[in-house]
C-alpha cells in the first residue's frame, strides 16, 4: 500500500526475499522464442508479411503515393537543382582522390542517386562521392595499379594506366556493394553502434588531412606518386617537398585563389544563412569562371596547366567485375562498405530526427549496397553521402527524393549534352573546390578540447583515432581504431566503480557512504555495490574490492581458524588445555609452531569449513584464545551484495563469485544479494549454482529488505543499538514513513536509530 503524505510517501509491505516474493505473487509463465522460432517466423509467408516486406524493401512504396505535390514539388526541384549543380563539381572533384579521369565521377553521381530513390528510407541526403571514400578506394587503386615508373608519359600507356584504374576502382566498389547488401539483408545494421561519434570524428578528420595532402600535387602540378602504406602520408610529403621547385605557379595561384574565395563565401553562407533564401553555388560559380578564363586564355598552352581534358561521351556498357581483383581487395571492400554506411547513416540519422520520421538500418545497408553494384557496373566509385550536399539538399527546401532524381538529371545532362564545357577547366581548380569542402571535416580538432571536459576516454578515442588513420591509412587506422575502442570498453568494464554503501536520510535510501554526513550504517553490516556487469576479465578485481571494503581476506582468516583448531586438538590431546564452565584454560607452557606444521601438508583442508564436532567446547573466535593461538578478528556478521547495474554474469565468473561466497559463508557470515535483474536468479538455478552453503534465499529485492531482515535476525543483546520492540518479533512488516522515525503496528524501531 502506498499512500500520499504531503511530498513524502508510505509503504507498508511485508520484508521480502525472491523467494517468498515469488510465493506470495504468482509469476506469470513467458514462453521465449528459440533460434529456430526466430527462423521459423522469419521465413514464413502470409499476405501480410508479403506486403511488410515489399514496403520494407521498396520505401518508395509507401512515401511516393502520399506525395503532397502542390505544396513539395516546387522546392524539390529546386533543392534538386541546386544539389545536381554541387553533385556534378563534386564528382569531378573527388575523381581527382580515386585517381581517375574526373569524367567518370559523373557516373559515381548519378547510378546511385537513382537506386536510392527506390530503396533508401532517408528523405534529404544526398546520395553520390564522398571525400573520405573516394580517397579509400584511391588507395586500393595506387596500390594496385601504380604510376608509370618507366617515365615514359606517352599517351598509350597513360590511356592504358587509367582503364586499369577505373576497372580497379569499380571491382572495388561492387565489392563494397556486396558486403553492404549482404550485412543488410543478414539484418547487420547494428554494426554501426561499433563506430561511436568520437571514432568518427576523428576517423574523418584525418581522412580530411590525406585529403588534403594528395590534393597537393595538383594544386602545385607535381608528379607525386601515391603511397599506400603505413606512413604513406610522410613518403608523400617527403616526396612533394623533395620537387616543390619545379612548382607550377599558374596552378599554384590559381589554386591559392580559388581556394580563398571559397572560404570566404561560405563562411559568409554560414554567417548569414538566416538571411539568404538559398546558400551562394560559389562552387558552380568558381567553375564556370575558372573554365571561361581557361577557355579564352588557353592556359593549357600558354601555362602548361593540366586540366580535366577530354569527358566519356554518354554511358559506357556496364562491365563484370575483375575476380582477380576482388581476390585482392576483400579487406578493403568491406571497410569501405562500413564507412561508406556508416557516414551515411550517421548524416540520414540527424535529418531523421530534425524532421521526425524513421529510417531503417539495415535498409539503408541494402540501399547503399544495391547502389554502389550498380554504380561500380558502370564504373563509378564507391559512394556515401556528402555532408556539403545533403547540406544543400536540405536547406534549400528538399522534402523527399524527388529532389535527388532531379539532381540525378542535372548530372545526366552534363553527361549526355555539356560535358565538353568543362573539359578545359584546370585540374586545380578541381582540386581547390575538393578541399574547400574540408572545412566541416578540419573544424572537428577543435572537438579534443570539449572532450577532454567532458568525457577523457571518448577524447583518447578521438586522438588516437586520428593518429593511427594519419600514420597507418585509412584501412588499417580505421581498425586500429575500432580495436582501441573496443579495448577502452573492456578496460572499463574490467575497473568497475566499486562503492561502500551507507543509509541517508533514515529512510530507505543507500548512496556512497563517502559522499554524505548524514549517514547511517548498521553495526557488522557491510553494503557493496558493483557498478557494471561481472564476468571473466573483472571477477578478481571484484573479488579485491570486497576484500578491500570488508576488511579482511575471508581465506586467510579461514585457514587461520582451521589451523587453530589443529592446534587446539593437539593441545587437548596433550592435556596442555583444560575445559572448563568459563572456556579453555591452559594447562602448561604453550609451545610454538610454524605454519608449515599446522598445515601438515594437507593445504586443502584448511579451506573446508571449521568442524568443532569433536570438540567438548564450541570455540567462539570473538573472545580470547589460548595463549599461543591468534586468529584476525571478523567484526561483521552480514555482507549485502548491490547487483543493480550488474546487467550479465558469465559462467567464468560464477566460478569465482561462488568460491568467494563460500569462504565468506564457512567464517559464518551471513550472504544477501539484492536488486537483480530479472533472470539472474534462474541462470544460476541452470548452473547449478546452488548447493548446501550458497542457498537461493539469500536473494532479496531491494537493499533494504536484507537490511530489515539482518535487524530482525540478529539477537538483540549483540547490538543494543538496534534493539527491536516486543511488538518485532510478531511480524516482519516494515513501514517507511517522514524522517522522524518508522512506526507501525506490525513493526516498530525506536527513533535512535530513525529507520
Amino acid at each position: 500500500m502506498v499512500e500520499p503524505v504531503g511530498n513524502h510517501y508510505v509503504v507498508a509491505r511485508p520484508v521480502y526475499s525472491e523467494n517468498s516474493f515469488n510465493e506470495e505473487h504468482e509469476k506469470l509463465h513467458r514462453y521465449h522464442k528459440t533460434f529456430w522460432d526466430h527462423l521459423k517466423l522469419y521465413f514464413c509467408c502470409s499476405p501480410q508479411r508479403a506486403k511488410k516486406i515489399a514496403l520494407r524493401l521498396f520505401p518508395v512504396v509507401s512515401w511516393l503515393p502520399a506525395y503532397r505535390f502542390r505544396e513539395w514539388i516546387l522546392s524539390d526541384i529546386v533543392s534538386g537543382i541546386n544539389t545536381g549543380l554541387v553533385a556534378v563539381l563534386q564528382g569531378l572533384a573527388f575523381a581527382l582522390l580515386v585517381n581517375v579521369p574526373p569524367g567518370y565521377g559523373l557516373y559515381a553521381a548519378f547510378f546511385p542517386v537513382l537506386v536510392y530513390f527506390i530503396f533508401g528510407t532517408s528523405r534529404h541526403i544526398s546520395v553520390g562521392p564522398f571525400p573520405v571514400l573516394s580517397l579509400m578506394v584511391g588507395g586500393v587503386v595506387t596500390r594496385l595499379v601504380p604510376d608509370d615508373s618507366t617515365g615514359s608519359g606517352n599517351s598509350t600507356n597513360i590511356s592504358a594506366i587509367n582503364e586499369e584504374r577505373v576497372m580497379v576502382a569499380a571491382s572495388v566498389t561492387f565489392l563494397s556493394g556486396i558486403f553492404q547488401l549482404l550485412l543488410g539483408i543478414f539484418q547487420f545494421g547494428f554494426l554501426v553502434i561499433y563506430l561511436s561519434q568520437s571514432l568518427i570524428s576523428g576517423f574523418t578528420t584525418a581522412a580530411a588531412v590525406h585529403v588534403l595532402v594528395s590534393q597537393l600535387k595538383f594544386m602545385f602540378q607535381l608528379p607525386v606518386p601515391g603511397f599506400v602504406k603505413p606512413l604513406g602520408i610522410i613518403y608523400t610529403l617527403e616526396s612533394f617537398f623533395s620537387q616543390i621547385t619545379k612548382t607550377n605557379v599558374a596552378d599554384l595561384v590559381t589554386s591559392l585563389l580559388v581556394l580563398l574565395i571559397v572560404f570566404v563565401v561560405k563562411e559568409m553562407n554560414d554567417r548569414y544563412k538566416e538571411k539568404l533564401p538559398t546558400p551562394i553555388p560559389i562552387e558552380l560559380l568558381m567553375t564556370i569562371l575558372a573554365g571561361l578564363i581557361s577557355y579564352f586564355v588557353n592556359l593549357e598552352e600558354k601555362f602548361n596547366v593540366a586540366v580535366i581534358g577530354k569527358l566519356p561521351e554518354g554511358f559506357q556498357a556496364p562491365v563484370a567485375p575483375d575476380i582477380g581483383i576482388l581476390q585482392k581487395c576483400i579487406g578493403d571492400g568491406f571497410s569501405i562498405g562500413i564507412v561508406a554506411f556508416a557516414v551515411a547513416f550517421s548524416v540520414a540519422k540527424v535529418y531523421s530526427i530534425k524532421h521526425d520520421y524513421p529510417i531503417d538500418a539495415n535498409q539503408e545497408l541494402i540501399a547503399f549496397g544495391l547502389g554502389n553494384i550498380v554504380g561500380g557496373s558502370f564504373k563509378g566509385f564507391a559512394s556515401s553521402t556528402a555532408l556539403t550536399r545533403s547540406g544543400v539538399q536540405e536547406s534549400t527546401g528538399g522534402k523527399t527524393q524527388i529532389a535527388g532524381i532531379v539532381s540525378s538529371v542535372i548530372v545526366l545532362v552534363v553527361i549526355l549534352a555539356i560535358g565538353f564545357l568543362l573539359e578545359p577547366l584546370q585540374k586545380s581548380v578541381l582540386a581547390s573546390l575538393a578541399l574547400g569542402n574540408l572545412k566541416g571535416m578540419l573544424m572537428q580538432f577543435k572537438e579534443v578540447g570539449i572532450l577532454w571536459r567532458k568525457d577523457k576516454f571518448d577524447c583518447i578515442i578521438w586522438v588516437v583515432t586520428f593518429l593511427a588513420t594519419i600514420f597507418l591509412g585509412l584501412d588499417l587506422g580505421l581498425a586500429a581504431a575500432v580495436a582501441f575502442q573496443l579495448l577502452t570498453v573492456v578496460i572499463r568494464s574490467q575497473i568497475p566503480s566499486c562503492a561502500v554503501l551507507a543509509n541517508v536520510g533514515r529512510s530507505n535510501i543507500y548512496r556512497n557512504r563517502k559522499d554524505y554526513t548524514d549517514i547511517y550504517e548498521p553495526e557488522g553490516v557491510k553494503i557493496f555495490r558493483c557498478s557494471s556487469p561481472i564476468f571473466f576479465a573483472n571477477i578478481e578485481f571484484f573479488r579485491e574490492k570486497l576484500i578491500t571494503a570488508v576488511g579482511f581476506n575471508p581465506l586467510r582468516v579461514l585457514r587461520k581458524r582451521n589451523k587453530a583448531l589443529r592446534k587446539i586438538r593437539k593441545m587437548l590431546k596433550k592435556g596442555e588445555l583444560q575445559v572448563t564452565p568459563k572456556g579453555l584454560i591452559s594447562m602448561a607452557n604453550h609451545t610454538y609452531e610454524s605454519d608449515e606444521e599446522l598445515d601438515n601438508n594437507k593445504i586443502e583442508e584448511l579451506d573446508q569449513p571449521t568442524n568443532m564436532t569433536d570438540l567438548p567446547i564450541q570455540i567462539n573466535w570473538g573472545t580470547d584464545l589460548p595463549p599461543g593461538i591468534t586468529v584476525p578478528q571478523v567484526n561483521i556478521h552480514s555482507i549485502i551484495l548491490d547487483f543493480s547495474s550488474v546487467s550479465f554474469l558469465d559462467f567464468s565468473a560464477m566460478t569465482v563469485l561462488k568460491k568467494t561466497l563460500k569462504e565468506f559463508v564457512r567464517l559464518d557470515i551471513d550472504i544477501y544479494i539484492v536488486e537483480s535483474h530479472e533472470g539472474l536468479l534462474d541462470k544460476l538455478e541452470r548452473s547449478a549454482f546452488f548447493d548446501e552453503e550458497i542457498k537461493s534465499s539469500m536473494f532479496f529485492l531491494t537493499i533494504h529488505d536484507a537490511v530489515l531482515h539482518i535487524l530482525l535476525k540478529k539477537d538483540t543483546a549483540s547490538s543494543p543499538k538496534l534493539k527491536l520492540t516486543k511488538e518485532s518479533s510478531r511480524s516482519n512488516d516494515y513501514v517507511i514513513i517522514p524522517r522522524n522515525g518508522l512506526r507501525s503496528r506490525e513493526c516498530t524501531i525506536p527513533i535512535e536509530t530513525k529507520f
